[in-house]
């Protein structure tokens, strides 16, 4: 039978428990009409899978298969002729499901592939039966690792870079906390929308790596003046940022007073500092839009495909894993627990040679 890696459900709080992971048998379902098989070849990590580990995500269960990100090869298809044509094809999966094109927010139930009750499914397995309109054809030129970092992290991107903080050509735009697979998409979609971009990080390699990838420049934000630094970096004719993408929260409003223009815009699409933050009076009175992004919707989800396709933007994949071996699993956990990543990790599945 297909093998899939679950977690297995442990007593214990939110935040001190942490759930082994493990291999199970899970049966290869035939497709139905509008419906397609796809044959996985590799699967990528997002911080919400270490917290359903944790029992920090919203109903994370065990027994599923965990990850919402992965690429496969269409093996088996439907009955009808618009599913046959995908047979064969390499496809990149929709990540998540209830959301379909409107652009204030999911239309109804949202959920997200990868160990959870609310979409008890994930692309950390062998097989997946699929509607035919949950995946979109690879671009060409991603190897099966790229591909595997693209969906939650480019859609996530996108929506914060692209819809929320609507950056044009020429904007000075600031991503804070360089390294994570989102943060790094948010540098590549500025940078190929024509944005000029500054990064901060808490590593100087992280930095160094951004500025390969297109970064003006960037900063540590260890060092208690690097706001002071930031704005010495800009030109004199435009020296404040138009935006600040940022995942952090914690006291981000506050040091953006200093880096935003009037009515600039602060793009939050997490706050790994705690689940708050303050929006001070001056912050009113200078304009300053913070605005919530979560990942994205079916039809962004598509846009943001056509666009990497159309840019030739190549995914950064830190570390790739193997899904045969749970300890190589488990290390690429580990890695993402201790922050050290700069890209995403991955998760081997199977060769891009599947056997029918």
């Amino acid at each position: 039978m297909p093998k899939a890696v679950v977690m297995e459900e442990q007593p214990g709080r939110p935040g001190a428990v942490y759930f082994p992971l493990k291999i199970i048998d899970v049966p290869r379902t035939n497709p139905e009409d509008d419906q397609v098989v796809v044959k996985m070849l590799c699967a990528a990590l997002n911080r919400r899978d270490m917290f359903a580990r944790q029992r920090l995500y919203p109903g994370a269960a065990g027994n599923i298969p965990i990850l919402a990100d992965g690429v496969g090869v269409v093996v088996q298809c439907g009955s009808s002729v618009s599913e046959k044509q995908w047979l064969g094809k390499r496809v990149i999966l929709t990540p998540a499901r209830g959301w379909s094109d409107d652009l204030n927010g999911p239309e109804g139930a949202y959920a997200i592939l990868g160990g959870t009750k609310y979409l008890p499914d994930g692309c950390c397995q062998e097989f997946m039966t699929i509607p035919i309109t949950e995946v979109e054809e690879c671009p060409f030129f991603l190897s099966d690792e790229e591909a595997a970092a693209v969906p939650v992290a480019a859609l996530t991107a996108w929506r914060a870079t692209i819809i929320k903080a609507a950056i044009k050509p020429g904007d000075q735009v600031l991503i804070t906390g360089i390294g994570g697979g989102v943060a790094i998409f948010c540098l590549q979609l500025a940078v190929a929308y024509g944005a000029r971009v500054y990064v901060t990080s808490g590593k100087e390699q992280k930095l160094s790596r951004a500025k390969q990838l297109g970064a003006t420049g960037g900063v540590n934000y260890k060092d208690p003046e690097w706001t002071e630094q930031l704005l010495e970096m800009l030109p004199a004719d435009r020296p404040f940022f138009d935006s600040v993408i940022d995942s952090a929260g914690g006291e981000i409003v506050r040091e953006s007073l200093k880096l935003l223009r009037f009515g600039g815009i602060i793009s939050s699409y997490g706050m790994t500092l705690g689940p708050k933050t303050t929006f001070p009076m001056q912050a009113v009175m200078k304009g300053i839009e913070f605005k919530g992004s979560m990942m994205g919707s079916r039809k962004e989800f598509t846009e943001v495909i056509q666009f990497i396709g159309k840019h030739r933007i190549q995914p950064v994949v830190d570390s790739v894993y193997s899904m045969d071996d749970i300890n190589s699993v488990n290390n690429a956990f580990d890695v993402m627990r201790a922050g050290t990543q700069f890209g995403k990790l991955v998760i081997r599945i199977a060769t891009a040679s599947p056997n029918l």
